[in-house]
């Protein structure tokens, strides 16, 4: 058996390039399709990738946890639902495996003044230097972040800065309410100005030191606690520690994914384009292929009936074409994986320049990112059609009439 199966791959092999323009351009049609997905595929890996990173990086962090009560309202009340014990939680948290850095957030609302006009804003007292690494993703267009040493300093986005008008080193009074009804007020001196991924963020959103936050309300306590791990992927395995280790104090764990609607409505998006684009890569390569295996066929036809002349069965034809088929859509397939493989390569090197998505501030620098499951979905896909384009062709040229085989051509 193994004997017959080598003797017909060796067959097969050898018909396969008995027309070797006719083939080159069927395996050019497979290799194109199978390097298109790649690359699309790598495309859109990149993007999400990107975009997560910048998510991660310049608010939500990998992880975040605050009092459940706090995730259900959703409310940066400033007073409400507040972590009393910070410090301690974080050095729990720390001594986990993976994690880079914990860090403290105190979430508020309040209204900036610049002395001639009122704004409401969305504000976060950060520990300046701690949060770099959360927020590497910032871009300051003027000024530069928050230090430590800034104990009335304040960071605006762009639309904030443009709504205002303020520059570098003008004066703000920023004014917040307390649970009680109170109102407590504070002058800062700007001295940055962001663009992160998202002008809605960016239209109103500051920063000032911890410090200042707490002082402003007279407490300790904070909202969050944000944790940066050593790699993105380690996410939901530490989350599923950390909430283990935090389930005492009552606090809940939310991922970046949880935590960024707007991300995963990207990622569907995406994923419904790409499902679409590898159908019409698809049908490309299925009915390129088809086309070039009926000429193949219909040239050989006077060859399918003189081997069934000679005492071969109608399947012996059937199973010989399909092993055609079989031979040029893998070596098809490894053509295509491997170009597309190297087109990745090549342009990552290169890399290409991207305008700001929608509803985004910052442009990007894409690259395609190969992703072994999509090269490797990407052959079985052009291997498939190949083999799917050649089963009608092949069963009506195993039960062609051998009298009407023979004739054929004369």
């Amino acid at each position: 058996m193994r004997r017959l199966v080598s003797g017909r791959f060796s067959l097969a092999l050898r018909n396969v390039f008995r027309h070797r323009s006719r083939t080159a351009a069927t395996l050019l049609a497979i290799a194109l399709g199978v390097s298109s997905m790649i690359l699309a595929g790598g495309f859109v890996h990149d993007i999400l990738a990107q975009l997560g990173e910048a998510t991660i990086h310049s608010q939500t962090g990998h992880i975040q946890l605050a009092h459940q009560a706090y995730w259900e309202s959703r409310s940066r009340a400033s007073q409400e639902h507040m972590i009393d014990n910070p410090t301690a939680i974080a050095k729990i948290l720390a001594t986990e495996a993976g994690v880079e850095q914990v860090v403290k957030r105190i979430n508020f609302v309040g209204v900036l003044n610049n002395g001639k006009r009122d704004i409401g804003i969305i504000g976060d007292g950060i520990e300046p230097d701690n949060e770099r690494k959360v927020g590497s993703f910032m871009r300051y267009i003027e000024g530069r972040p928050l230090e430590n040493v800034d104990e009335d300093g304040m960071v605006i986005g762009q639309g904030l800065a443009r709504a205002l008008n303020l520059n570098i080193g003008d004066r703000v009074t920023l004014v917040i309410s307390l649970a009680e009804g109170a109102v407590n007020t504070q002058d800062f001196q700007i001295i940055g100005i962001f663009q992160s991924f998202s002008k809605e963020f960016d239209a109103r959103a500051i920063r000032i030191p911890l410090v200042a936050t707490q002082t402003l309300l007279d407490t300790q306590a904070v909202h969050v606690l944000v944790m940066t791990l050593d790699q993105t992927k380690e996410t939901d395995r530490i989350a599923k520690a950390v909430s283990a280790l935090v389930a005492q104090q009552g606090l809940q764990v939310f991922t970046w994914r949880e935590l960024s609607d707007f991300y995963e409505k990207t990622v569907q998006l995406y994923d419904a384009q790409f499902g679409v684009l590898r159908l019409i890569i698809f049908l490309m390569v299925l009915l390129s292929v088809a086309n070039s295996i009926n000429m193949s066929l219909y040239e050989r036809t006077r060859e399918f009936g003189t081997v069934q002349a000679i005492g071969d069965r109608p399947q012996s034809v059937l199973e010989l074409i399909m092993m055609e088929s079989v031979v040029l859509g893998l070596i098809g397939a490894g053509l295509g994986m491997a170009l597309g493989c190297a087109l990745a390569l090549i342009i990552s090197t290169m890399g290409i320049p991207m305008p700001p998505p929608p509803n985004s501030n910052l442009g990007y620098m894409a690259q395609i990112k190969l992703d072994p499951l999509t090269v490797a979905f990407s052959g079985v896909i052009g291997s498939s059609a190949t083999v799917l384009a050649s089963i009608y062709p092949a069963y009506r040229a195993s039960r062609i009439v051998i009298v009407d085989a023979l004739r054929h051509g004369i």
